[in-house]
């Protein structure tokens, strides 16, 4: 398989998933009883999750900053807060370019040397990788009788104990043939591999540690409080335990990856969840769209306004003979 169609099947596949699950999603409660849901709904509590994901966003621009600095350079905040949002706009689009395309921006609005911003970004994800692994752990530890009990009557316990020793002995049969082939692929995967661990040894080794991880830490905070407050603006969660909503997140914060930016997906991520909880089926698809609307809006909007006022901005910054940062 050539390079080219590698790129249009990297595409067209996210999208046409995406299309598949809207599909579905839509299949699975009726146009009216949905439209019903958005009419009912408390834009307030919805407007207040906004401002929460809002928040989050800007956080984010500023911790890269954080990242940016020990390389040199001084990373202007307009800048990077609009680098964000145009890289949330483009991940719309084509998955994962949206990286490219926020340390592109930098790289020509700030000169920082574009592999060194994007290494910035891996690193910036290792970071998130982390906080979504302590949201999973800590969300177990709060529902770990309910989650067992929810395992031994939809699996059985044995086969879970038989596959979990399986995939651990595979794990580390991978990790010594990892370690020890001298093949192409996996010299690019230790190099990849050593580049996420060096990734996250510069975030306790830069001046400014402390800062990057409270910033770490609020980002996430606020991804969760965006998605708790939203199930304000539903009457049948008024009630919902909190639990239902960590396993929730969680679910929907994967499904992100699964298509772009969740199209179709985030739906029925959320329901998958709240099913668990023997939350209804409409209400819960319901209130995946109105997350996935309102999160998608607002990132059209502010992503869209980046994309067109970042040149204008910069041309300005030159034109007064000043630094953009």
């Amino acid at each position: 398989m050539n390079k080219q169609v590698k790129s249009i099947l990297k595409i067209t596949l996210p999208l046409l998933l995406g299309v598949v699950l809207v599909w579905y999603s839509l299949s699975e409660i009726s146009i009216e009883v949905l439209v019903t849901h958005f009419k009912n709904a408390d834009y307030a509590w919805i407007s207040l999750g906004l401002f929460f994901g809002l928040l989050s966003h800007m956080s984010r621009a500023y911790r890269w900053r954080f990242m940016i600095k020990p390389l040199g350079y001084r990373l202007g905040f307009s800048n990077s807060l609009m680098a964000v949002f145009a890289a949330y706009l483009v991940n719309y689009t084509i998955p994962r370019a949206g990286e490219v395309t926020r340390a592109t921006i930098i790289t020509n609005y700030e000169g920082v040397p574009f592999e060194k911003c994007f290494g910035t970004i891996v690193a910036e994800r290792v970071a998130d990788l982390i906080m979504m692994f302590v949201i999973v752990v800590v969300t177990l530890f709060l529902e770990f009788d309910f989650i067992y009990q929810f395992l031994l009557e939809k699996f059985n316990l044995t086969k879970i104990i038989f596959g979990g020793a399986i995939l651990l002995v595979l794990v580390v049969v991978l990790f010594i043939y990892i370690k020890k082939s001298r093949s192409k692929f996996t010299i690019k995967l230790r190099s990849f591999l050593g580049g996420l661990l060096e990734g996250i040894l510069t975030i306790f080794k830069m001046k400014q540690k402390w800062a990057f991880i409270f910033h770490t830490v609020f980002i996430w905070v606020m991804y969760v409080l965006m998605f708790y407050v939203t199930s304000f603006a539903m009457s049948e969660f008024i009630d919902i335990p909190f639990s239902a909503i960590l396993v929730g997140f969680i679910s929907a914060s994967f499904s992100i990856a699964a298509t772009n930016g969740g199209v179709g997906s985030y739906p029925l991520a959320v329901y998958a969840a709240f099913s668990i909880f023997g939350i209804a089926k409409d209400p819960s698809i319901a209130f995946g769209w109105i997350m996935w609307s309102s999160q998608t809006l607002m990132i059209i909007i502010l992503g869209g306004i980046s994309l067109i006022y970042l040149p204008i901005y910069n041309r300005k910054a030159i034109d007064k003979g000043t630094n953009p940062s």
